[in-house]
């Protein structure tokens, strides 16, 4: 076995904290779960209500049904929107079929579209930050759709062309590598110098503490082992950033059994933390495997500490108090099992 190879050094893995699930994954995931109790299946939800294979194939198994418009959802079913948004348009076109909804938008993402009908209204053209086709960026993008435009990163900062400059300001995706962001924002300002930042951070807390926390570790690391979906936004910058903060090699994972052992060769130092989306027994899934290549000894890196809690979505909340149903009215770190 090339993971039992020794090494420099003592085995160890750093453990990243915070790690996994926000406060807004956790919600909608409730959201669903609860949906499907009081309602029965099947529940429909648009898109993956989160970007992560195991939890989709979870609630699947529940009787989720996940499609990708409203015009797969039968006449009068209830439809749930996913934690990453929804434009106006998929408001109206599931009224318009007479489909009962349940919004699960992160308000994280909401306080984003806010921000966007806000500025449109006041005629501002607004550079989003975002990776375009992205469900979080065509929500935003869908709510002031004249007046926005998307900008994918640095690369892209050359073609922007705005009417005022005076008049301008940015918003981004709540996702994206905070550093590359600054980037893209600094090198805007000196194309417009009096472009305008938005009210308040639109890179959420959980994104920006996870990447705080990789960074810490991977100046240390021989290897970091990222656990999230391919396509959840978030996960997938942790792998750029372990990378960019000093990590020799790293690697995102939906499961244990993804990891190969031809990684380990001459590793003493692994880190490992999970994207937003990710519950907590699939990390604890990879630290049993890498107890067994012989890295038992695990130090939690603790970068920040997260105590923040959703209400339920509102809709939800009224079926859930008519019914007496006290469990679970709030989503968030801390206050939600392991699996």
């Amino acid at each position: 076995m090339l993971a039992a190879a020794p090494v420099s050094g003592p085995k160890r893995v750093l453990l990243a904290a915070p790690r996994g699930y926000c406060a807004g994954v956790d919600r909608a995931v409730i959201a669903v779960e609860k949906a499907l109790e009081h309602y029965g299946p099947p529940v429909y939800v648009r898109k993956q209500i989160v970007h992560n294979v195991h939890v989709v194939t979870s609630l699947e198994e529940k009787g989720a049904i996940f499609v990708d418009e409203t015009d797969e959802v039968p006449e009068g079913a209830l439809v749930i929107f996913s934690a990453h948004g929804v434009s106006p348009a998929v408001v109206q076109s599931a009224e318009d079929r007479g489909l009962r909804t349940i919004d699960a938008t992160c308000p994280l993402v909401t306080k984003v579209h806010r921000e966007a009908v806000r500025f449109a209204k006041e005629d501002y053209d607004i550079l989003l930050i975002g990776h375009d086709g992205h469900e979080e960026v065509e929500g935003t993008a869908g709510e002031a759709p004249d007046h926005i435009q998307i900008i994918n990163g640095p690369h892209e900062v050359d073609q922007v062309t705005v009417r005022n400059p005076e008049k301008t300001i940015w918003l981004s995706q709540t996702t994206l590598s905070v550093d590359e962001t600054m980037e893209t924002v600094r090198l805007l300002k000196e194309r417009f110098p009096t472009l305008q930042d938005p009210p308040s951070d639109d890179i959420c807390y959980a994104t920006t503490n996870r990447q705080v926390a990789i960074k810490k570790i991977a100046p240390q690391a021989d290897l970091v082992i990222v656990v999230g979906s391919a396509n959840s936004s978030n996960s997938v910058r942790l792998v750029e950033v372990a990378l960019e903060y000093g990590a020799k090699a790293s690697y995102r994972v939906d499961f244990a059994n993804e990891v190969d052992e031809a990684w380990f060769e001459g590793v003493a130092t692994v880190g490992v933390t999970s994207g937003a989306s990710v519950p907590e027994v699939l990390v604890q899934e990879v630290l049993r495997l890498l107890a067994e290549y012989g890295y038992g000894a695990v130090e939690e890196v603790v970068t920040a500490e997260e105590d923040l809690l959703f209400s339920l979505p509102k809709e939800l909340r009224a079926t859930l108090k008519a019914a007496g149903d006290v469990s679970r009215a709030l989503g968030g770190r801390g206050n939600r099992p392991n699996s």
